[in-house]
């Protein structure tokens, strides 16, 4: 009886978790990704830099990510979502509110937006999927949608801080930002802290006969990183999120340089995260039921079609028909792909091995933005830039049907107090 209550306080509570983790990654993905490119916009009308310099800060607030990812995904398997969240807004917090007074030095510009970029990173996607990993094993596409779902509410408040930037300028915009996430991280850090039950594990006042627990399944990194499987799934996200990057960077530019006014380009960005946000629940559900290698391949497609359409887009038509294709193939690719990391490699040590398999990704995606604006220099238009990115997607959406599951070598019972194999026991079960 005990255990069944347990196990419904664990689901129950995995929910909560989930919603938390939507609304954290709303505050910390809005301004850092969707708003990026009115952002660098903003930038570029009021020190007239180049695309290169501009959109350069990209690279350079990813590099950290890139450097970090792994001691993220450790720091969220070690000391919880909780303090990860509450360390990382803070930190971006600061970020934002320096960023503000950055005037007219390329210097200040680029170690602000590294650190903002640093600390909602930290604060934002990694702790927050970990959480809904270990909490919601059976339903872990479900729960990491409605936790990607809020990077597409976040979408919403690019057309709020185009029209701060506008109506009250780069700075006091800026610093409302960093303000909001100064604000919402002891709240954010209560609600990831709950006492008394843990995901997979007996409530605190249910004492366990053993201090050595089954073997649940789940890959160590050391072993998740000598499969096939692993670099197979982490080349595919590679390959389809260069071109996040380069919409993340460059679409309000791309779509000013066509004739699109500044408010109606920035509201480009809510109607595909708004497309987004329906695909990514509806992503969850389905994954949670059927293959999802050919779902993430069926997206990946999309997603390539979507680039191609954005390259050739001559007006405000173009871009919209690229909205609603891309809505469809990033939103239901993305819970589905870390979805896809959970059933193969477990929960157990999913932090790490997420962070770990971030690393190809953001060193990808850390040379897009930049790369991407030096085209553009070099040539005036995006077309060619774009058109690649698109078709690293395409590569991406056939080498993820390759991703087959892994086998772990077997193991018996873990030893609680030490995280490791208990020799002692191991002869005691079943089949060993």
């Amino acid at each position: 009886m005990n255990r069944l209550i347990a196990r419904f306080r664990s689901t129950s509570y995995g929910w909560w978790v989930a919603i938390t983790g939507s609304l954290n990654m709303a505050l910390t993905s809005g301004p850092t990704f969707h708003a990026q490119s009115v952002i660098f916009a903003a930038v570029e009308a009021q020190t007239g830099w180049s695309r290169t310099l501009v959109s350069g800060v990209g690279t350079f607030g990813r590099f950290g990510g890139a450097l970090l990812g792994p001691v993220e995904g450790y720091f969220a398997d070690r000391f919880g979502p909780a303090w990860m969240m509450l360390v990382g807004l803070v930190i971006g917090g600061v970020g934002f509110i320096m960023l503000s007074q950055m005037g007219d030095s390329p210097i200040i510009y680029y170690v602000a937006y590294f650190i903002l970029s640093l600390g909602f990173s930290a604060g934002g996607f990694v702790p927050a999927t970990t959480a809904v990993a270990k909490w919601l094993p059976s339903r872990r596409a479900t729960g990491i949608a409605i936790v990607l779902a809020g990077s597409s509410i976040g979408g919403f408040m690019v057309p709020a801080i185009s029209w701060g930037i506008k109506h009250h300028g780069f700075e006091a915009t800026m610093i409302s930002i960093g303000v909001a996430g100064l604000f919402v991280a002891p709240g954010f850090f209560w609600a990831m802290s709950r006492r008394g039950i843990r995901p997979g594990q007996e409530p605190s006042n249910v004492s366990s006969e053993s201090s050595a627990i089954v073997d649940d399944g789940s890959f160590t990194l050391r072993e998740a990183l000598h499969t096939r499987t692993f670099w197979v799934i982490a080349s595919a996200h590679t390959m389809s999120n260069l071109s996040t990057a380069a919409v993340s960077a460059h679409l309000v530019l791309h779509l000013t340089d066509i004739g699109i006014s500044d408010l109606k380009a920035a509201g480009v960005i809510p109607l595909f995260v708004g497309i987004a946000f329906f695909a990514q629940l509806g992503g969850g559900l389905i994954g949670d039921r059927l293959d999802k290698r050919y779902m993430l391949s069926a997206s990946m497609f999309v997603q390539a079609i979507s680039m191609v359409i954005l390259a050739y887009a001559t007006g405000y038509s173009g871009a919209v028909y690229f909205a609603v294709l891309w809505g469809v193939g990033f939103g239901s690719r993305t819970p589905i792909l870390h979805a896809l990391r959970g059933d193969y490699f477990g929960s157990r040590y999913f932090g790490s091995i997420l962070g770990m398999s971030s690393f190809p990704m953001i060193v990808g995606m850390t040379a897009t933005p930049v790369l991407v604006g030096l085209a553009f220099d070099l040539q005036g238009t995006y077309r060619w830039a774009f058109l690649f990115t698109a078709a690293t997607a395409l590569i991406g959406s056939g080498l993820i049907l390759f991703a087959t599951r892994p086998v772990r070598p077997p193991r018996g019972v873990f030893d609680v107090a030490v995280g490791a194999p208990n020799e002692s026991a191991i002869d005691s079960v079943p089949g060993n």
